[in-house]
């Protein structure tokens, strides 16, 4: 008998709060309309499916995904200058890869906000999402903005 896999709430949490802020960014939605849409359409078993269909995100927790894209909107402006400083000089926030960016949002709203998961889980589970999404450089460059931003933000935790 083959075990099914492993269900990772939380990380499927995060790859819809990436989701979210991604799609909040591109079609111009505030984020309680996306949220709103996450959680009717694409978030939770789909019956007859193997929950996948559609972008479906079945194993993901709604709390934690609301809190993430809530947190990281509401401090967007804090979360951008630490971004920017943290980015190397030639890749700009406002021109790196929309779904890095949406990424990094969401890891520094839950580093800065009152998550009670260590700094180095929120990282190694966001590397996770990114290198699901993307295959270049931006893995190694979220790790280091990731790793810059957690000292910056938990410092008792390092």
């Amino acid at each position: 008998m083959v075990e099914a896999p492993k269900t990772r709430p939380r990380t499927a949490s995060r790859v819809a709060a990436v989701q979210a802020l991604f799609q909040s960014e591109q079609a111009g939605d505030n984020a309680e309309t996306v949220i709103d849409q996450f959680v009717r359409h694409r978030l939770g078993d789909l019956a007859g499916s193997d929950g996948f269909e559609d972008g479906r995100i079945p194993d993901a927790e709604v709390p934690l995904f609301a809190a993430i894209v809530r947190g990281a909107v509401r401090q967007q402006d804090t979360i951008d200058a630490m971004l920017s400083d943290a980015l190397p000089a030639d890749w700009p926030l406002a021109r790196i890869d929309p779904v890095l960016r949406a990424l990094l949002r969401c890891a520094g709203g839950e580093l800065a906000g009152a998550s009670a998961a260590p700094a180095k889980v929120i990282i190694n589970e966001y590397l996770d999402v990114v290198r699901g999404f993307l295959t270049g450089p931006e893995p190694g460059i979220a790790n280091a903005v990731l790793d810059r931003l957690a000292r910056l933000l938990r410092v008792g935790e390092f």
